[in-house]
């Protein structure tokens, strides 16, 4: 529209249900993007409508969304300002499958998370290796099992050799995200000072009890910082040791080989890595290397040559929920969850419960 002003006329495009998806691009020869492709309008009232969906029904959307473009706007105009400071958390615990301290947001701050996350992710995610798992688009649990499975069958040369494998869990790892490190991380991909003031904003406003420390489990800028943060160790695995059969998700992560005396050799430069770098610590009590014959507990299974069986502690956590809520959308979520394994037993039992 003619002599309309760029922020009036981006509200009536989403009042009009219009949209542009320019918001999301990147660059794969550089980070590319400003800060005003994050704060802009546009960018804002796009992620609104990505962080919205399935959440209508509560109470703190629907109090923001009273008043939703006078909020969107009150936000741009202080990221603009750069007066915007990140607010408190609510905090609650979850079991799943263990004690899980959960922080909540307010709306406000997640609309932001979301139109940071816009920008960042198509770029970030260019960078990562092709067998980091965990919160990234196309991949999942199930894509790092079957995963697990090719690379066991390869190393094994098809069940004829041993295929030894290193399992590794880090110690507390969100809560030992070094917001420092993080921070030097991020400027080595992005020039703009105001994304990375942005950036220690949000960082900066959670702390697990360390000052500098930690990153929030609710959080969905905390699923791509985690990300950016271990992509540091992933390059050094596959790029410095040379690792061929490496796969991880999240906090979990394996590497195949048919020489044991490989794998132990290389748990001091990970431990030496991950300590001087990033500041993360093995956990010691999952720290094993055993053969795919003997069984490998890695994502809610134990997976052997020719099979994997879900884990005795996530069936029993299965079993706890389907007695406390067995609706139907609870019980096809957990069928299908069984068929990536050979369950056809707890299968049988979960569906009965429909009858």
């Amino acid at each position: 529209m003619i002599g309309m002003p760029e922020d009036i006329y981006t509200l009536h495009l989403f009042q009009n249900g219009q949209e542009s998806t320019s918001g999301g691009g990147s660059s794969k020869e550089g980070f590319s993007h400003t800060y005003h492709d994050i704060i802009s309008l546009e960018n804002l009232l796009l992620a609104w409508k990505e962080f919205v969906r399935g959440k209508k029904n509560k109470a703190d959307v629907q109090h923001f969304q009273l008043k939703l473009i006078e909020h969107i706007i009150e936000l741009h105009e202080d990221l603009k300002k750069n007066k915007y400071r990140h607010g408190s958390y609510y905090a609650f615990n979850i079991s799943d499958p263990k004690p899980r301290n959960i922080h909540k947001a307010t709306v406000r701050d997640r609309l932001l998370h979301h139109a940071l996350y816009r920008i960042l992710y198509p770029y970030f995610d260019t960078r990562f290796i092709f067998d980091s798992y965990s919160c990234r688009d196309g991949k999942g649990t199930h894509k790092a099992m079957n995963r697990f499975r090719g690379f066991f069958y390869k190393v094994s040369k098809n069940n004829t050799h041993t295929a030894w494998v290193l399992k590794c869990d880090i110690r507390k790892f969100f809560a030992s995200i070094d917001h420092p490190v993080l921070l030097e991380v991020l400027h080595k991909h992005i020039g703009d000072e105001n994304t990375l003031w942005l950036l220690e904003r949000v960082i900066g406003s959670f702390d697990s009890g360390t000052e500098g420390k930690g990153l929030p489990l609710g959080n969905l800028t905390s699923q791509l910082l985690v990300n950016i943060y271990m992509n540091e160790f992933d390059q050094f695995v596959k790029h410095v040791l040379k690792m061929k059969y490496y796969i991880r998700y999240a906090d979990d992560f394996v590497i195949l080989s048919e020489n044991k005396l490989e794998l132990e050799e290389l748990i001091p430069k990970i431990q030496e890595f991950l300590q001087t770098k990033l500041k993360l610590t093995l956990h010691p009590d999952k720290l094993f290397i055993k053969t795919c014959s003997s069984g490998i507990d890695f994502l809610g299974w134990v997976h052997f040559p020719n099979h994997r069986v879900i884990r005795t502690v996530t069936k029993r956590r299965m079993f706890k929920k389907l007695s406390m809520s067995a609706s139907e959308q609870t019980i096809a979520s957990y069928v299908g969850l069984l068929q990536h394994g050979n369950a056809h037993k707890i299968q049988s039992q979960v569906r009965r419960l429909m009858l």
